[in-house]
């Protein structure tokens, strides 16, 4: 009986050898008797905009690499880099003192005759510490002895500073742009850590526009992706996006290294290399820079005012509603007449918006049955106990749902506030708010867009602040923006989704993914949900948003005969004036939101302007920036 279990135990192992574990076996067999070799990186897919117009393309540079090997040695290191150096010359300017010194005590006997032997003797009572006695012989290497070093010797320093620097396992670039001579010349020397290959750089036309957004690129994998492109089976030597849409569409963009195999000592090319996958955006870099060049000329303008010395940064989107697709964007900050590029802030930094929000807060007077469509009330102030009387702008008489927008009416939000938490408010009564009362107004801020990730094709956004403290006074705040912060990319899809007729839309830059000229990745609208409300409600707020142009506190904003909705805002902010960590200095921004034509929505706009004013007067920033950015899209459709 126990021969026979034994014949059939191992008549099962040899099937499972045969049949089961095959292909595993085989493949480990494979890799100890087959050499593979990766070849030179290939070049990334190019980044282009909606007409086809190259905004990111590639430059193949001959560049010198080092990676430690397994006999690596400080001595070893201070000798490639002389044999570099003997080939690889280097401005004067990089050759720090630090540098010359540390090289200087390496190349003489590491500095031990300039420590004497009472130090050394304090040393060893460890009354001095190892960090002090290389202090020591820095400081003790002069003016003379570096005096004493030739250009070979200070070439050198800056090489092996190079190779000495960052993690044991990276690859450090020692030099890019070599001729081919240069190429023949480090090769022939076949330094163990020292190789020459194409590598291919990133090139921008265009500049500095929208460099942030287009993110940026590392020629190996750098320590804090390791896991992440580890897991997507991708070299540590690769070239990859570590940011923004380089990052976010890295898998088409990253192109595919050709593959060597060895046999008999010959390399034989197993697979050949291919480009990355051409990345077209929607958008449209006309438009873009005529958005960039009206706003650096409004910035320029608007910091002349003298109440204008908090401000220093705007945004401004330019999309379409129909489809969530931007065609431009830009987010600028102005540093002494100096513009810094800070688009990317549009999904992580958040603002008090203010009045803009109203499209959204009196949705929730609609669905809680608070108010009914064409109802008037004479415009006043509201005043709620333990808190000073809150008011709209000015006196604007008697105001309907439609009026109320039109003319930014804070007594009728304040009112639908009010009777949400407490139906039978009187003047100077306590509402009660309760948190449930504000995640009604969140959760209808949220299907709008305000306080929602907005699912833009960018990596890693991030929410506004959402408050945390419950009272009647805030709940107040809230319904007019004046509470919550939002993104700038959270208002552009509530503007959309106002003139989407209610439904939300995922923003995106990426229009379609190309490779070889076939279409591999379209563009699809994604509906991320619908407003919870009655067409007829829907209309209302559209036709609100239509009379704040034609009548109300956006009649200026576009020209006179012009078809467009919008809604403009203004919030109380607060800035920390000297550094201390304490916001003391009260401030108004500003914000304009605006879709047109308002028959068939085919450009959408927002701009934020934060702390434009300390409150005296202000320049008139978001109308004229929307009226050109408006007059250029008519005029150039």
């Amino acid at each position: 009986m126990i021969l026979i279990s034994f014949f059939f135990l191992a008549t099962l192992r040899i099937l499972s050898l045969s049949i089961k574990d095959h292909e595993m076996y085989k493949n480990s067999y494979d890799s100890i008797k087959n050499v593979y070799i990766s070849g030179p990186a290939a070049p990334r897919g190019r980044i282009l905009d909606r007409n086809g117009v190259v905004l990111v393309d590639n430059r193949g540079t001959n560049t010198v690499i080092y990676n430690r090997t397994n006999g690596s040695s400080e001595g070893r290191e201070v000798e490639i880099s002389y044999k570099l150096g003997s080939i690889l010359k280097f401005s004067t300017n990089l050759f720090t003192d630090m540098k010359l010194k540390k090289f200087y005590l390496l190349t003489h006997s590491k500095g031990e005759d300039l420590i004497s032997e009472e130090e050394k003797q304090l040393y060893r009572e460890r009354k001095l510490t190892k960090d002090e006695i290389e202090a020591l012989k820095l400081d003790r290497v002069g003016e003379e002895e570096l005096a004493s070093m030739s250009f070979e010797d200070k070439n050198a320093s800056h090489i092996y500073s190079i190779l000495s620097k960052g993690f044991y396992y990276e690859d450090k670039i020692v030099m890019k742009d070599l001729t081919d001579e240069e190429v023949v010349q480090i090769n022939d020397m076949e330094i163990p850590g020292v190789r020459v290959e194409l590598v291919w750089e990133r090139t921008y036309p265009y500049g500095n526009t929208l460099k942030t957004i287009l993110g940026s690129i590392s020629n190996t994998v750098p320590i804090e992706y390791k896991d992440y492109y580890e897991n997507k089976g991708i070299d540590s030597n690769s070239t990859v996006g570590t940011s923004f849409l380089e990052f976010q569409y890295d898998e088409y963009l990253r192109g595919v290294n050709s593959l060597y195999k060895m046999e008999g000592g010959k390399l034989k090319l197993v697979e050949e290399e291919k480009e990355g996958m051409d990345l077209y955006l929607s958008i449209d870099i006309n438009k873009q820079l005529e958005v960039e060049k009206i706003l650096k000329e409004e910035m320029l303008s608007a910091k002349k005012y003298g109440s204008s010395k908090f401000y220093n940064h705007s945004f401004v989107i330019v999309g379409s509603p129909k489809t969530g697709e931007i065609l431009a964007v830009s987010g600028l900050q102005l540093i002494k007449d100096h513009f810094n590029d800070i688009t990317a802030n549009i999904i992580n930094s958040s603002y008090t918006v203010g009045s803009i929000v109203k499209g959204a807060t009196i949705s929730v007077g609609y669905k809680e049955g608070l108010i009914k469509m064409g109802t008037t009330v004479r415009d006043a102030c509201l005043k709620v106990y333990g808190v000073t009387e809150k008011c709209s702008w000015t006196s604007l008489g008697y105001v309907d749902d439609v009026r109320a927008l039109a003319q930014s009416s804070n007594y009728y939000q304040f009112l639908i506030a009010a009777k949400l938490a407490n139906p039978n408010y009187r003047w100077n009564s306590k509402l009660g708010a309760t948190s449930e009362n504000f995640q009604t107004y969140r959760d209808m801020l949220k299907s709008y867009g305000l306080g929602n990730i907005t699912g833009i094709d960018l990596p890693n956004e991030r929410l506004g602040i959402i408050g945390k403290t419950v009272s009647d006074d805030l709940l107040l705040n809230l319904a007019i923006g004046q509470y919550d912060t939002y993104t700038p990319i959270e208002v552009f899809q509530y503007i959309n989704t106002i003139a989407n007729d209610g439904n939300r839309l995922a923003p995106s830059l990426m229009l379609k993914i190309v490779q070889n000229g076939e279409v591999v990745l379209d563009n699809k609208k994604e509906v991320l949900n619908s407003i919870e409300l009655d067409n007829a409600y829907i209309k209302r707020i559209q036709e609100g948003f239509r009379q704040v142009m034609v009548s109300g506190t956006g009649k200026y904003y576009v020209d006179s005969g012009r078809s467009a909705a919008g809604k403009t805002g203004t919030s109380e902010t607060f800035v920390d004036s000297n550094g201390d960590g304490r916001v003391d200095t009260k401030t108004i921004s500003t914000s304009f939101i605006m879709y047109a034509p308002v028959e068939e929505p085919k450009y959408s706009v927002i701009i934020i302007s934060p702390n434009l004013s300390t409150g005296g007067a202000k320049h008139a920033l978001n109308l004229r920036v929307n009226k050109k950015i408006v007059n250029y899209l008519f005029e150039n459709s």
